[in-house]
């Protein structure tokens, strides 16, 4: 009898990590050790990256020569310009970021004495100028200067994006929810990373097939589709008669609820006031109150809650961000957690190749063409 489980490896341990423990007994996050409020309250995205790929917070003066190890990174080559411009302007940023990173190393191979940690640190430095790039080359046919002085990766994104230095409240928005976005487990596409770093693959490609899975909507998307959910209503009672229409219709209400969280995700309440606070800074009297009132009618109708990707979505907006480079934003703080499980894949390897549960025919004789009758599906 088949002791294979169904439903997408639910419940199957595929492994160790030292990294991040999601959802334990159904809540909480924490980074090798430190809670996601923590980290989210007291630390920058950069220090954050230095604890997943490094194993413990930085000194200050480990965290100033970080942030300018990654600002130096942040230059595009000449032939990945010339690629960045030829993608269509109809290409999906995500498609952009694939092929940029797979570009990127056919032009700096891991193989030429460079260590992962070059790798990781040169993509997390270079994700935001090459989105950026061709963002604003179709747009306006400008060749940006992308090597801002920025100490941050956020407040470079800002800059490139808007073309002038970013407010402060702004910057450390974004700043935290690069921090939320930056681990999460063995998500399908840390688990496709880890997956491709088994087989012995250079980081470029792990991360590559990555970026691949990030791009599928059940995994990346959702908060681009919150994003086009609420922007549907005009009004927090237009946004409740909507919501209850699309329940009646069974329709898929994206941005909420959670695979391995029972009660609540721990990073959506930490956007959430962010969220709040961009929207009243920016004085907005729509989206944000839309935003709430879609969550109080799934907690009332569905009993779930929202996920970081919901209030994300408003976030991104009162930054002026487009929703069509929300989940971009997902890949510029994932790298982070995808470079350390890549790391920690290569520490202790062992090819991960699962079996399979064979549903199909039994043996049966090979029938020569000419005696072959017409099949069910000719």
């Amino acid at each position: 009898m088949s002791t294979t489980r169904t439903g997408g490896l639910e419940g199957i341990v595929a492994g160790q990590t030292a990294l991040s423990t999601v959802g334990k007994e159904g809540v909480g996050l924490t980074y090798r050790g430190y809670s996601i409020e923590d980290l989210a309250e007291h630390a920058g995205f950069e220090e954050v990256a230095w604890l997943l790929l490094r194993g413990e917070l930085p000194t200050a003066a480990e965290l100033e020569g970080y942030q300018t190890r990654l600002r130096e990174r942040r230059g595009l080559p000449g032939p990945l310009r010339d690629i960045l411009e030829r993608l269509p302007a109809t290409a999906h940023p995500m498609d952009v970021l694939r092929t940029g990173c797979s570009a990127l190393g056919c032009l700096e191979p891991e193989e030429d004495g460079r260590s992962a940690l070059d790798v990781i640190d040169r993509l997390l430095g270079l994700f935001p100028s090459m989105l950026c790039y061709w963002h604003q080359f179709h747009a306006t046919g400008e060749r940006l200067d992308v090597e801002t002085d920025d100490r941050t990766i956020a407040g470079h994104f800002l800059r490139l994006l808007h073309g002038r230095p970013p407010e402060e409240t702004a910057r450390r928005a974004l700043d935290v929810s690069l921090t939320l976005y930056a681990e999460h487990e063995f998500n399908a596409s840390t688990f496709t990373a880890r997956i491709a770093a088994s087989t012995l693959a250079d980081v470029y490609s792990a991360i590559t097939a990555a970026i691949g899975t990030l791009r599928g909507p059940l995994h990346g998307g959702a908060n681009e589709a919150a994003f086009a959910l609420i922007e549907e209503f005009a009004d927090p009672e237009a946004a409740e008669q909507g919501v209850m229409e699309k329940l009646r219709r069974k329709e898929k209400i994206m941005g909420f609820g959670h695979r391995v969280y029972r009660h609540t995700d721990p990073r959506s309440t930490i956007i959430q006031r962010w969220a709040e606070r961009l929207g009243r800074e920016t004085g907005d009297t729509r989206f944000y109150p839309v935003s709430v009132r879609i969550d109080e009618v799934m907690r009332r109708e569905k009993k779930i809650f929202t996920n970081l990707d919901f209030y994300s979505a408003g976030a991104y907006h009162f930054l002026g961000i487009p929703a069509p480079l929300f989940t971009p934003l997902f890949v510029f703080a994932r790298t982070a957690g995808w470079g350390a499980h890549i790391l920690e894949q290569r520490a202790n390897n062992r090819l991960i190749r699962p079996d399979a549960d064979y549903v199909g025919s039994p043996p049966r004789p090979f029938v020569p063409l000419a005696k072959r009758t017409a099949s069910a599906g000719g």
